[in-house]
This record gives structure tokens, C-alpha cells and sequence, in this order.
């Protein structure tokens, strides 16, 4: 019997926060900003820790993260934004796969996570895809997907190259989109992909959405620290 999404644990995936980013808009690092008493990184380090064995962190500013107490990776490669994050926790994963995420995307869900990894294991068995990435909008979220090690050189490549577009990266590489319609049978509004970037976005997406039954409850928060 297949179980649902919620009573899954994904494995050989390594689950990745993206925090190595320079912050410019925002007056305090993102994964830092609270919403109903708890930082955004504490409640993704939660969910993610119910998800999955595996669990870092890449961040160029390791005393900002320490206390979280997941293993940290700093860039291998001159820093380039995403790309040189999703790179590094290649480099230094268990396995082949790595899940990512924005440090500050407030509302990821757990069964949208369970979706695209099972979708890319499916898929990679038969070595077909380099990622596995979401749609949503009519546009792909390079942001919330999963990245093979096959993709290593390629990053690289870019990397060095200074050719570090995400979206512009996937079209060089072999691409498993996981159609809308499906992504929004796990994930109706698309919250997964929110962002803050600024304080206009905070005002506008977490003052309006914090008290719906998507965030996560406290206690599973407390039970994590």
C-alpha cells in the first residue's frame, strides 16, 4: 500500500538551505526573520529534519548559523550566488542528489518537498535527469528542486565562467519539470515558492499568511532545538 505523502521519509537525497547570499535588501540575513516568534530557518530546519537523514546548511557567514546546529558548507568556488551553493553541497553530499531550497522561502510544503524528490528518484534510477525541477506560474523554480551530481562539471563550468542564471543553466542540462497541475495537487497557491527579499515582501507575504493552518506549529519547532 502506498502511504501518503505526510508518513514518508525521503533517503539518498541530501536536503540543502541556500544562505550564502549577500543580503543587500534586507536589514537582518533572511533565514534569521521571524515569523510568529521562530526564524525562518528554524522552522525549515524542522521540516526538513522530518523529511529527510541528511540536512545542511551553505553559507558563506558560518557564525550566523552555528547555533542551528546542522553541518555547514561554505563555498568551494568563488561565491556566484545560488549556483556556487547548490555546487558546494554536491561536492559534499553523501549521495548523489541534492534537494535545495532559499533560506527564505516562509511556507515550504512537506508533501510538495516528498513530490519532487520521489518524482526524481522515480526518474533517476533510469539516469535519465540531471534535476528535477517544479513549475508553477508557467515559470520553472530553480529555488525548490533537486540537483543530480551529474550536474557537477557543467556548474563548474558556469561558475567559472561567470554564467551563473539558473534558469538559463537549465536549459543546458537534462530537466525533468514536474508539470503544474501536479504541483499544485501538493501545493494549491504555490506558497512553497514565496520569498523575502525585502521588507515590502515581509509586510505583504508573511502579515497576511501567518496565521493560516500552512505554517508549521510551534511545538514541532521546540521539539527541534
Amino acid at each position: 500500500m502506498t502511504m501518503p505523502h505526510e508518513e514518508r521519509r525521503i533517503s539518498g537525497i541530501t536536503a540543502v538551505i541556500l544562505a550564502g547570499g549577500r543580503n543587500t535588501r534586507y536589514p537582518e540575513p533572511k533565514g534569521l526573520i521571524k515569523i510568529d516568534g521562530f526564524s525562518i530557518i528554524d522552522r525549515n530546519l524542522a521540516l526538513l529534519h522530518s523529511i529527510f537523514d541528511d540536512i545542511c546548511i551553505s553559507t558563506n557567514s558560518p557564525e550566523i548559523y552555528f547555533r542551528f546546529g546542522a553541518r555547514l558548507l561554505g563555498d568551494v568556488l568563488a561565491s556566484r550566488g545560488p549556483m556556487s551553493g547548490i555546487y558546494t553541497a554536491l561536492r559534499n553530499s553523501g549521495g548523489n542528489d541534492v534537494f535545495v531550497m532559499a533560506c527564505d522561502m516562509p511556507f515550504p510544503s512537506a508533501g510538495l518537498i516528498k513530490l519532487i524528490c520521489e518524482k526524481h528518484l522515480d526518474n533517476g534510477m533510469a539516469g535519465e535527469y540531471d534535476a528535477t525541477i517544479p513549475v508553477f506560474g508557467g515559470k520553472p523554480q530553480p529555488l525548490f528542486g533537486v540537483y543530480c551530481r551529474t550536474v557537477i562539471n557543467s556548474l563548474e563550468d558556469a561558475i567559472i565562467s561567470d554564467k551563473v542564471c539558473l534558469v538559463r543553466f537549465l536549459e543546458d542540462i537534462s530537466v525533468f519539470y514536474v508539470d503544474e497541475a501536479e504541483i499544485r495537487s501538493a501545493d494549491q497557491d504555490g506558497r512553497s515558492f514565496m520569498n523575502i527579499n525585502t521588507p515590502e515582501d515581509y509586510d505583504a507575504v508573511v502579515g497576511r499568511m501567518f496565521a493560516t493552518s500552512d505554517i508549521q506549529d510551534n511545538s514541532d519547532i521546540t521539539q527541534q532545538q
